[in-house]
């Protein structure tokens, strides 16, 4: 990973994903957050990565996710495994344990996909290997869903991810930052912060919410 793409990283990884939320909507002037139904499936990791993009269509055959298992040892180390799936049953596990020891293998920081996973307990139990998903299923993929693409766009709970997107989450839930705008974005999600901390403090000292409000106009 190059200097300043780790720079990056380092300090996304210093900042509420809430504050990072509202500064892609300010910078971008777009939402940057997944729907609330992906969620950490396995642990409260925080995840904080480049995207690396796969994409699955609706299939009967019975064929490997081939391009995601090259994706997850070509990517480079430091990514975060986004997946997105289009037609089929969406209650699928497109993700587990086999896919988990790659992913740890080859240094990845996380998981976030369309569909389910499943294969908890070996993952929890081997490797504590953050994955935020849709559900949980014990279903495969085989005969329901084939890879098409890697490192294309994709579209994941209503948010585009391109392949470099810097993909932050936690429990509050998951964001996409555009790559070519997330320097700024990083700098207003830091000023949010910032911000949000001396409002609280003052909240607490005042014993009011509404001086902090109307001091800072900010909820």
């Amino acid at each position: 990973m190059d200097k300043q793409l780790q720079t990056l990283i380092d300090g996304f990884n210093q900042v509420a994903v809430a504050s990072v939320a509202d500064a892609v909507d300010k910078v971008c002037g777009r939402r940057g957050y997944m729907a609330s139904d992906i969620k950490p499936r396995i642990n409260d990791k925080r995840i904080c990565g480049p995207a690396a993009t796969v994409l699955e269509a609706a299939t009967d055959e019975f064929v490997p996710p081939q391009h995601a298992l090259d994706l997850i040892d070509e990517a480079e180390a430091g990514s975060v495994i986004v997946i997105s799936i289009e037609g089929g049953e969406p209650d699928v596990a497109v993700w587990g344990g086999l896919m988990t020891a790659g992913a740890v293998a080859n240094g990845h920081a996380g998981a976030v996909l369309d569909g389910g996973v499943r294969d908890l307990t070996e993952i929890r139990r081997d490797y504590g290997f953050p994955v935020y998903a849709r559900d949980v299923s014990p279903a495969t993929t085989l005969g329901r869903y084939r890879t098409v693409a890697s490192q294309v766009p994709v579209r994941v709970a209503g948010v585009i991810v391109h392949p470099g997107d810097i993909v932050v989450g936690d429990v509050d839930g998951v964001v996409v930052v555009p790559r070519e705008q997330a320097a700024e974005v990083l700098r207003v999600a830091r000023e949010i912060d910032e911000r949000e901390l001396e409002q609280a403090r003052l909240i607490i000292a005042e014993k009011s919410l509404r001086k902090g409000l109307a001091k800072y106009g900010r909820i």
